[in-house]
């Protein structure tokens, strides 16, 4: 099956120094960019990441600090992976939770600003959890039956990560999905808005779900003692929550958009920055 795109449709995964979105950094990144043509383009680089990686991490996908310290930096190559990304939308495995906020914490980090609000979001991982609930090498094998060899490699798990949506396309057509309200639908079609729909947390304000929408569309805090309360009127309330975590270890993206809500609070006249 040929993907319906209207624009490019980018794959990518990291491998990187560990877990932490706000203070790890890429070691390798790839992307495989399918084309509305049919055809796919790859990118492919290892990064120096100027921090040690952890031996967990070196214990999984191979690379060493020995190994990346001749390699370029994120900063280095930045403008040419920005470029080969162009206006696609983005696709991975686990790519909302993790890889696309650590990508624009990278980007960020930079000094450029990668532009997410007109991209679409597709995580073949989240697909596959609601339909199935398995891991990237199980799911290889169920849906496209054959063993992923290489594994945690980002080119090889780039790449199995395609094969995998093109499968699911093919298995789920018409499939019927209940979701846990009883709302019964057709998630799973060639379509990338609908997959990103189904895929995506769209309740998430940034981009690793710190703030989310509650019922009424308000931006509320999802953790700590302020959880649920809106962010607005935290900060109106307690203006030195701001400044707290604009100071501690949250992604540069959790940043960006309590500032930008702190913002339209102080045109409103309801904050101010002093």
């Amino acid at each position: 099956m040929k993907l319906n795109l209207n624009r490019p449709l980018a794959f990518f995964d990291l491998e990187t120094t560990g877990l932490q979105i706000a203070t790890d950094r890429i070691v390798e990144i790839s992307v495989v960019k399918a084309m509305p043509d049919g055809t796919t383009e790859k990118f492919t680089k290892r990064i120096n990441p100027t921090i040690p990686i952890s031996e967990e991490s070196s214990s999984i996908h191979g690379i060493f600090d020995e190994d990346i310290k001749d390699e370029p930096t994120f900063a280095n190559i930045a403008n040419e992976l920005n470029q080969f990304i162009g206006n696609s939308d983005l696709a991975g495995y686990n790519s909302n939770r993790f890889d696309i906020p650590l990508l624009m914490e990278e980007f960020l980090r930079a000094g450029l600003d990668f532009e997410l609000k007109n991209r679409r979001f597709v995580d073949v991982q989240n697909i596959f959890h609601k339909m199935e609930q398995r891991t990237l090498i199980a799911a290889y094998k169920f849906y496209c039956n054959k063993n992923l060899e290489n594994a945690h490699s980002a080119e090889a798990d780039t790449i199995a990560t395609y094969e995998i949506l093109m499968s699911q396309l093919d298995r789920y057509e018409n499939v019927k999905f209940t979701d846990r309200e009883g709302n019964v639908s057709t998630p799973v079609i060639n379509d990338v808005q609908e997959l990103h729909e189904f895929s995506s947390n769209l309740r998430n304000v940034d981009l690793v779900g710190h703030i989310v929408y509650n019922n009424k569309k308000v931006e509320v805090f999802n953790f700590g003692k302020h959880k649920t309360k809106s962010v607005e009127e935290v900060f109106r309330k307690e203006p030195s929550y701001y400044d707290w975590m604009m100071k501690a270890d949250f992604p540069l993206s959790t940043k960006k958009v309590l500032t930008a809500i702190k913002l339209r609070g102080f045109n409103k006249g309801s904050l101010n920055f002093g």
